[in-house]
């Protein structure tokens, strides 16, 4: 007996391919969710994470901080087919590698092919590459100053030049209570571990004298006496959960430090409840350098010179002409026109004489190679830099050094200057707006004079920290207040009563006014800052900072940056 057989119909058809779609779909779906690697446009750029958008703390997670921080075994990347793999973000800071290169793909009229022999492609990745870098899946790729020290000897890698600073791509947002750095104390702040965000937070608590403490979770303890960091698995989601704590009747945070337009889109959608406290727009400790293979670079001199040589090319082609590069970096990175300018606003590409000037550590207004690289490890502590390695170990500095020899670039000079909200704003006395941060400095003096003492190394320790904060920061200025102890007020009014009390602090202002004019002198003459820069007040004993008379005897530093 023959069976029946079954058939679909039209219908049925069309119902079972919609089904199968629909489960592929969800699946898909899934497997995006349970992944690390952050969803992309088809542009390969990060789309964004939704913000207040119903999601609450408990969905935008926190990851476990990891104490140290570790890489893959260091291996030797291979060229092949005479094309160099590099791997950047959607960052305007690269838009003159991509200039260089006249886009992604290997291209044989690029600087690189036409100058120097050899093509590019350049992968578009939003989470960090170190380990494909460090391990020889890739040759090439970019990260900041402060990563080298944080990985330390087990990354194997050689930088041969800065591409650029960041200017106003981080940002540290903020309650609107916050007034400066030093209020977080106490408090808990959400950013990304081990990123240019957590580097820019820690270097800032280090000058305020503030220390950090990283959480396992916000049911941790904070530390009374830190600043308290938690993490999120990127800056976006940093942002996402500091929005949301903000909607909550009692927040556990007190801030976000992430980067644009992150930053922005936090204040707007804050209510009013939020504002930036500081970006990086003048405050140049985020470096970014071109990273390559150790291995590589060491077997491959003549692609380590084309690179450096291509990129500073590059640079210059989208300084010099930003309008005709314009559509190569927007189709690039996946930018329209208006977003393109908006995003070269917040980078400066870094010409040859600046790159000289960064690693010889001889760049003003802006930090240095050896400068953010020490501050790095300063700032994340023996704890978690147990085994800190010279700068000068990741620094393969012939190619710029034969570049400078050559005479290329000879026309190019230093350019980095303030950039100004106003630009007809002018500064009055300082102390208008509230500064980023201070810091208690004791200077040792001679006994009831103004002169500080020559041979005390605590006194060149301190002007070299007033130094720092001013040279990392084109625009920004000190205040100087001076105090001293009052220990023998009691001895005053008892021999002569209100009235030797009034002369004697009218004495003591002027003295502590004097002393910090001194420091004020020393700093002019010793590293020839602008006499503008640099402003004091005494205070007397009029502002004890309690009974220690000791600390009574100080130079209060407030330190004002440009926004």
């Amino acid at each position: 007996m023959q069976e029946n057989q079954s058939r679909l119909t039209p219908l049925g058809i069309i119902i079972s391919v919609l089904m199968i779609g629909g489960l592929l779909a969800a699946g898909l779906y899934v497997f995006k969710a349970k992944s690390n690697v952050p969803m992309t446009d088809p542009a390969g750029v990060r789309a964004p994470v939704s913000k207040g958008s119903g999601q609450s703390l408990k969905d935008l997670k926190l990851v476990t901080p990891e104490p140290v921080a570790t890489l893959e075994p260091q291996g030797t990347y291979q060229l092949k087919d005479n094309t160099v793999d590099m791997e950047l973000s959607a960052y305007a800071g690269y838009a003159g590698v991509v200039a260089a290169n006249g886009g992604l793909a290997p291209n044989p009229e690029s600087v690189f092919m036409k100058k120097h022999g050899f093509l590019v492609r350049i992968k578009l990745a939003e989470e960090e590459g170190w380990n494909r870098l460090n391990s020889g899946k890739v040759g090439v790729t970019a990260t900041t100053a402060d990563v080298l020290a944080v990985f330390g000897r087990q990354f194997g890698a050689a930088v041969p030049m800065q591409i650029g600073f960041s200017r106003g791509a981080t940002g540290i947002v903020v309650p609107t209570a916050i007034k400066r750095i030093n209020d977080l104390k106490g408090k808990i702040v959400v950013t990304t571990q081990y990123t240019e965000a957590d580097f820019f937070l820690r270097f800032l608590a280090q000058e305020a004298g503030t220390g950090v403490m990283a959480m396992s979770d916000l049911e941790a303890s904070p530390s009374a006496e830190a600043i308290n960091l938690v993490f999120a698995e990127d800056g976006d989601k940093a942002a996402a959960i500091f929005a949301e704590d903000l909607k909550s009747a009692s927040p556990r945070l007190s801030g976000c430090v992430t980067w644009d337009p992150a930053t922005t889109d936090t204040v707007q959608q804050s209510g009013g409840k939020a504002k930036v406290l500081v970006t990086n727009r003048n405050l140049l400790i985020i470096a970014d350098l071109l990273v390559v293979n150790r291995g590589f670079a060491e077997a491959n001199p003549k692609i380590l010179a084309g690179l450096v040589d291509g990129v500073l090319e590059g640079n210059r082609m989208v300084r010099d002409k930003p309008e005709v590069q314009a559509g190569v970096v927007g189709k690039a990175f996946g930018w329209d026109a208006a977003r393109t300018a908006r995003e070269l606003g917040k980078v400066h590409l870094s010409n040859l004489p600046e790159n000289l000037a960064f690693f010889a550590g001889t760049i003003d207004m802006a930090g240095s190679f050896g400068g953010i690289y020490q501050s790095s490890v300063l700032a994340y502590g023996n704890s978690i830099i147990k085994n800190p390695v010279d700068s000068e170990r990741f620094f393969f500095g012939e190619p710029l050094k034969a570049m400078a020899a050559s005479g290329l670039f000879k026309d190019e000079k230093i350019v980095i200057g303030p950039i100004k909200s106003d630009p007809t704003a002018s500064r009055t006395n300082g102390l208008e707006n509230d500064p980023l941060l201070s810091k208690d400095i004791r200077f040792l003096f001679e006994p009831n004079s103004a002169n500080l003492e020559a041979s005390a190394e605590a006194n060149v320790g301190n002007l070299e920290a007033i130094r720092k904060l001013l040279q990392v920061s084109p625009g920004s200025f000190v205040v100087l207040r001076g105090h001293v102890d009052n220990n023998k007020l009691a001895e005053y009014r008892t021999a002569g009563g209100e009235a030797l009390v009034r002369k004697k602090s009218l004495e003591a202002m002027e003295l502590s006014k004097n002393r910090a004019a001194e420091v004020r002198r020393v700093l002019m003459e010793k590293y020839q800052i602008d006499p503008k820069r640099i402003e004091t007040i005494g205070r007397g004993w009029e502002e004890p900072a309690g009974t220690d008379m000791a600390k009574n005897r100080r130079v209060e530093v407030y330190w004002f940056t440009l926004e």
